[in-house]
């Protein structure tokens, strides 16, 4: 019976593994633009809360509640893999304190003065650095991958230019992207024995406790927020969906396709960002805005579009 069941299924497995292959870049495509629509929400979760929950505490209390959402799912396979955490722990810690620790709590900071809107726009530089720290590492990007960058980033570039100018804010922003694109750049190198899921629960917690002085010295100084529904049902958003359902489909898409081309799709990031804030904030674009941003998506189409 079982020669038989090998002979009948391994012309099944041969026949399907060329589209599963060639279905991965849709995969990755996929989930990179779900990791950007929900991390939209986050910039306007940021902005929303800024007079109400102190940048530190409300990163603090995002990654709590993302721990608790991935530890029923990580918490074991994490524990199972333990020796292998342990053995690339240097790397587990720069990734938590790029992509938890320092990244969440600059958007939180730039988020005090600088519009949701404009916040989106910033951020979408950060696939530059990401391709230029992938070509710095030796991969090749393609002219039509270059092209798209080239494209969109003149769009974002054109989009602030036509603004107010920079701010204290803006330059919180700025240094978000860095971290935000040295994490993804990272991600590449993730060591492959160590389970996905497990990986995501140990910087989680590694990041929480990377916050836990910055956290104590703000509620020393600043003293804690009143929980609503106001305040906590944000902190849930950004906490369950922005940090645990994100971050996984960002770091399964980095590894599908690679961090230049998930950071293509990055640039639709300011047209969710400026429509989910005129919605939700009453923040405004106007048509020169709106021009730029069609640059920025033709960018996106264009690089998203290329073949390795």
């Amino acid at each position: 019976m079982a020669a038989v069941l090998h002979r009948t299924t391994a012309p099944t497995t041969a026949s399907t593994a060329r589209p599963r292959k060639a279905a991965a870049p849709l995969l990755g495509l996929a989930l990179a633009a779900l990791a950007t629509v929900v991390w939209s929400g986050s910039f306007v979760t940021s902005r929303a809360l800024h007079d109400s929950v102190p940048p530190i505490q409300h990163a603090f209390w995002r990654w709590v509640i993302a721990l608790a959402a991935v530890a029923p799912f990580g918490a074991r396979r994490a524990w199972r893999q333990r020796a292998l955490i342990r053995r690339h722990f240097r790397y587990v810690l720069l990734a938590s304190l790029l992509g938890v620790a320092v990244y969440n709590t600059l958007v939180n900071q730039a988020g005090l003065t600088t519009p949701a809107a404009t916040m989106g726009m910033i951020m979408a530089a950060s696939p530059v650095l990401m391709a230029a720290f992938e070509r710095l590492d030796g991969v090749r990007l393609g002219a039509r991958r270059t092209t798209g960058l080239l494209t969109a980033c003149t769009g974002v570039l054109l989009l602030m230019g036509g603004g107010a100018g920079f701010g204290a804010g803006d330059l919180w922003m700025v240094a978000a992207s860095c971290c935000f694109a040295g994490y993804s750049a990272q991600l590449r190198h993730r060591p492959a024995e160590v389970d996905g899921t497990a990986f995501l629960f140990t910087t989680f917690l590694v990041g929480t406790v990377l916050l836990l002085p910055v956290q104590a010295a703000s509620l020393a100084v600043q003293g804690g927020f009143t929980p609503t529904p106001g305040t906590v049902l944000p902190l849930l958003y950004v906490g369950v969906a922005s940090s645990a359902v994100a971050f996984f489909a960002w770091g399964k898409a980095i590894a599908l396709i690679g961090a230049a081309r998930a950071g293509i799709v990055y640039y639709l990031q300011p047209l969710c960002v400026a429509a989910l804030s005129w919605a939700l904030l009453g923040e405004t674009v106007g048509g020169p805005q709106l021009l730029c941003m069609a640059l920025i998506l033709g960018g996106v189409m264009l690089g998203a579009g290329s073949r390795r």
